[in-house]
C-alpha cells in the first residue's frame, strides 16, 4: 500500500505534467516587459487560477516503499535505506555487494 506523501507526489506530477504547455505560455506572457501591462496582468490572473498541483515546485523525490523524501536514488525512487535492503536481497538487476 502506497503512502498517502507517494500518493500525493504522483498526483501533483500528473497535474504539473498536464499543465505545463499552458502554465509556461501565460508565464512568458506575464514576464514579457515588451508587452503591454494590461495583457501581462491579465496572464498573471490566469496563472493565479491554476490549481495547486499543477505548479512544478510541489513535485518532490520520494522514496516509493516509504515516502521518505531525503537520500533518494532517482534512478531507483528508493530511499538509501530500501535502496541497501533491496540491493543485498538481490531485487535491483545490476547491483551488488562491492568487495576489494
Amino acid at each position: 500500500m502506497p503512502n498517502i506523501r507517494v500518493l500525493r507526489d504522483v498526483k501533483a506530477r500528473h497535474g504539473v505534467q498536464a499543465n505545463e504547455i499552458a502554465r509556461r505560455a501565460y508565464l512568458y506572457v506575464a514576464r514579457n516587459q515588451s508587452l503591454p501591462p494590461q495583457v501581462r496582468h491579465q496572464a498573471q490572473l490566469q496563472l493565479n487560477t491554476f490549481g495547486r498541483y499543477t505548479r512544478p515546485t510541489t513535485v518532490k523525490n520520494r522514496c516509493s516503499e516509504t515516502g521518505r523524501g531525503r537520500g533518494i536514488m532517482s534512478e531507483f525512487s528508493l530511499c538509501r535505506f530500501q535502496f541497501r535492503l533491496k540491493a543485498l536481497r538481490g531485487e535491483l538487476n545490476g547491483v551488488h555487494k562491492a568487495s576489494w
